[in-house]
């Protein structure tokens, strides 16, 4: 195992901030000897502060969990659960069958363990739900971690465990907190008491801890619906679903579009399934890491893309969709998405598909139009 190794190199990066960019990628590949490895996020790096404590212990790690530390972290064993397609993809790559991906963890993912190691979401509902259903299966006197940015609420962490797991904060680095406590006792869990639904012109949307704009349809995804006019045919993908609300809108205005709905969040998926069943609309709905599980082309591809993995700015995955539209979409397809006015997708745009319109905007959004055809880059 690498990590105690790494840990007095993390103690050192910890001490003197500035090197620590330089040293998170380099020292890696001079241990692993391998091509790739993802830098450790600054929870990772605290935990990675306590390696010696985890060494004995059968571990779950859940939550937030954006590099690879359950893969490389040494422990008597170590499991993940996490909802998130992407974050599945990267660690069963190398854990196989102990990393498990879906909404609702079963008691056969938490089998064997003795210690939860919690990476802290921002999303306060859904930390809710994934610790409520983890510490409902684990053992009585496990221990629990919880690490996570200040910036993303972490501190609230005692305050809501605090019926199950009395917390204690036993770290502050890197701008994180960590906390630790032992399961006193068990939470009793049901999914089905944490779903929220709410009306829009005579649709059931259904949504999910997680998911976003789980209150009500958000101003941006309302613009982009303003865009869509009667009469829309041929097959129809809605890259980053989530709550399905933008491709149930469709079929009301056009009754012979075909839809499919991807979204790399399990309670999207399951939010967009829920959705289109209430409203008896058919359509496809599989998790994606934008185009990883798609297949085949489309007439039109519709998105209001994030950019924040966790608490940080990311534009991977909108410039990924737009790079990615033009191997998925028929010629003379289209690709139609809402952002922020600020963001620079313009530029991307115009390199992918020779060139974009906006056809709609407001102070804070814009929405932009891309047509497959002769200026398209194919490769």
């Amino acid at each position: 195992m690498v990590l105690p190794v790494l840990l007095a190199e993390c103690d050192a990066m910890l001490a003197n901030p500035s090197n620590m960019r330089q040293q998170t990628t380099i020292i890696p590949a001079q241990i692993l000897q391998e091509p790739y490895m993802s830098a450790f996020t600054p929870a990772s790096e605290v935990i990675l502060r306590h390696s010696d404590e985890f060494t004995a212990r059968h571990v779950l790690f859940a939550g937030d969990l954006q590099d690879d530390l359950p893969a490389q972290l040494e422990t008597a064993s170590s499991r993940v659960h996490t909802q998130q397609y992407h974050h599945w993809q990267n660690l069963s790559r190398r854990m196989g069958e102990q990393a498990r991906y879906g909404m609702v963890a079963q008691p056969e993912d938490v089998q064997g363990c003795d210690t939860l190691v919690y990476f802290w979401t921002k999303n306060k509902p859904e930390v809710q739900f994934q610790l409520e259903n983890l510490l409902s299966m684990l053992p009585v006197g496990c221990d629990v971690f919880v690490v996570g940015e200040n910036r993303s609420g972490v501190r609230s962490a005692e305050g809501m465990l605090e019926s199950w797991v009395k917390l204690e904060k036993i770290d502050s680095a890197r701008r994180c907190g960590l906390y630790h406590g032992r399961l006193d006792k068990q939470p009793a869990f049901d999914a089905s008491t944490f779903g929220h639904q709410y009306q829009l012109d005579g649709l059931t949307i259904h949504t999910l801890p997680g998911v976003f704009s789980r209150d009500g349809l958000d101003s941006g995804s309302a613009l982009l619906l303003s865009t869509f006019t009667p009469h829309t045919k041929g097959k129809v993908l809605d890259m980053g679903c989530g709550a399905g609300v933008i491709a149930a809108s469709l079929p009301a205005r056009s009754p012979k579009v075909r839809l499919w709905l991807c979204d790399v969040h399990a309670a999207a998926i399951e939010a967009s399934k829920l959705t289109l069943a209430a409203n008896g609309i058919e359509g496809e709905v599989f998790a994606s890491n934008v185009f990883s599980d798609v297949t085949g082309r489309f007439d039109m591809i519709i998105s209001n893309p994030p950019f924040h993995e966790g608490t940080q700015t990311s534009l991977d995955a909108a410039q990924a969709l737009i790079r990615g539209a033009v191997k998925h979409l028929n010629t003379g397809g289209e690709l139609r998405i809402v952002a922020n006015t600020f963001l620079p997708y313009p530029q991307v745009l115009d390199e992918a598909f020779g060139s974009h319109e906006v056809i709609a905007q407001t102070g804070r959004f814009k929405v932009y139009r891309a047509v497959y055809g002769r200026g398209a880059k194919t490769r």
